[in-house]
């Protein structure tokens, strides 16, 4: 009876001091919540600090001269024109908008989910006391724990299995829509084949897993049967899931490994052009009719010369400057990859193309277009549709900015559109060369009058 006793009294003192600190945890957190209201339901656009803005408005104003990469303005217009004022306007108004309703929506439900939860600990703890009271009087019975939490597992399982079937079906057009591009079709079917092996086997195994839980819930009526090995099960196990992963492993390796080492032949023949990266637009240069890019040094970037292209190079004199990436459907495309500062990404989602572009290193990617841009518009059902070149590396506060239109046309459409791109080597370029090499043979020739 004394051992009863101090078992009772040690869980209560136990419940109590929980109960305590778990009330006092609760009070904090109402009081920060109910502090930081206020702070957080100010204006977001009165914060903001000068450099972002500046940066934001140097993002803007660069990006908004992509058709004129390596050019250089020879003066600073103000315009005043009704759609800049407008702009302008609708800046501010963005900036000066009240959000507090929005915030304070967001912590009511805050609140409301904490005082849910310790509603539902307070009740958990009214019912183990009951179930104490009723072991000190001797009664038996109370709460079946066990079979409330049996049952709660099988409702889990029905609910996540929905919320699986909801998921596929309402997000799976984002990772499942039509590639755009001949080696995007492989890739797509490998990630169709991985999902339905694993969709399969999360199915079974949750199952199961569940099943069993309620099946087997503990009794008083009965003893678990002890079952510490099954070498054959162990095997089952162990072999099929290696068997399958080692398939899904190599499939991939070998489809990597083709998307990445095309033939000679075939990259050859693919059209070359360049796209370089820096903070915060994309720059594209097209080789001219012999399909070779023109050498580039870091160290010859100029006002007028933004890529470093060493026009001493004959190949680059037929270069072309790309105010947009139009691509010829069915043609194999081969694209340089370039920065000039940081990291960046060159990932084009439609056609399951991506790739870093590293500072001081080229890389490489070849693909082939399968579906222009008028036919993808078809498929979607969607005419404003365009394909799209973005940078999937966070490179700065104007990372958002880096976008880059694409389209898919063909043959002729491709030539006719490339035949009216201006040239890279133009007539400021060919003045600041030919300036640069006069100064360079005058120093030549100071040295050797120097030396004589």
């Amino acid at each position: 009876m004394k051992f009863t006793n101090y078992v009772f009294v040690d869980k209560k003192m136990g419940f109590n001091k929980f109960f305590k600190i778990g009330a006092l945890l609760t009070m904090l957190l109402l009081c920060v919540l109910a502090l930081s209201s206020p702070v957080s339901a100010q204006q977001p656009g009165a914060n903001v600090a000068p450099a972002d803005n500046v940066a934001a408005d140097t993002s803007k104003n660069i990006n908004s001269n992509i058709g004129s990469i390596g050019d250089t303005p020879s003066d600073v217009t103000v315009s005043t024109s009704v759609e800049d004022d407008t702009e302008l306007a609708d800046l501010e108004a963005a900036q000066t908008r009240d959000d507090s309703e929005v915030y304070k929506s967001a912590y009511y439900y805050v609140l409301l989910f904490v005082l849910v939860c310790v509603f539902l600990g307070i009740i958990g703890k009214v019912l183990k006391v009951y179930e104490l009271s009723r072991e000190v009087q001797g009664k038996k019975g109370g709460v079946n724990w066990n079979l409330l939490q049996s049952i709660l597992f099988l409702v889990f399982l029905v609910a996540g299995l929905y919320g699986t079937y909801w998921s596929y079906s309402y997000w799976g057009n984002i990772s499942t829509a039509e590639s755009a591009s001949e080696h995007g079709v492989t890739l797509d079917n490998m990630m169709y084949v991985t999902i339905a092996i694993t969709t399969f086997v999360f199915v079974i195994t949750q199952i199961l897993l569940f099943v069993f839980a309620f099946k087997y819930t503990g009794s008083n009526k009965r003893k678990a049967y002890f079952y510490p090995h099954n070498n054959a099960i162990e095997r089952l196990w162990t072999i099929i899931p290696a068997l399958v992963l080692t398939g899904l492993v190599v499939f991939g390796f070998f489809t990597w490994r083709r998307i990445t080492n095309p033939p000679e032949d075939e990259v050859k023949n693919a059209l070359s052009l360049e796209v370089t990266g820096e903070q915060f637009k994309w720059n594209v240069r097209y080789a001219g009719s012999d399909n070779q890019l023109g050498k580039r040094n870091y160290k010859l970037t100029s006002a007028t010369n933004s890529l470093g292209i060493d026009f001493k190079d004959p190949k680059s004199w037929d270069d072309k400057l790309g105010s947009e990436i139009v691509l010829p459907v069915g043609k194999p495309v081969r694209v340089t990859i370039n920065s000039k500062d940081i990291l960046h990404s060159f990932y084009m989602p439609e056609f399951r193309v991506q790739m870093n572009a590293v500072p001081g290193m080229p890389t490489y990617f070849q693909f082939t277009p399968r579906l222009t841009t008028q036919q993808m518009r078809e498929k979607t059902n969607n005419q404003a549709f365009n394909y799209i070149l973005l940078c999937a590396k966070i490179c700065g506060a104007g990372h958002y900015n880096m976008q880059y239109k694409v389209r898919v046309v063909d043959q002729k459409e491709y030539e006719e559109w490339l035949a009216k791109q201006s040239l890279f080597f133009t007539d400021d370029v060919k003045k600041e060369l030919q300036s640069a090499q006069s100064t360079s043979g005058a120093a030549v020739n100071n040295k050797l009058a120097i030396n004589n």
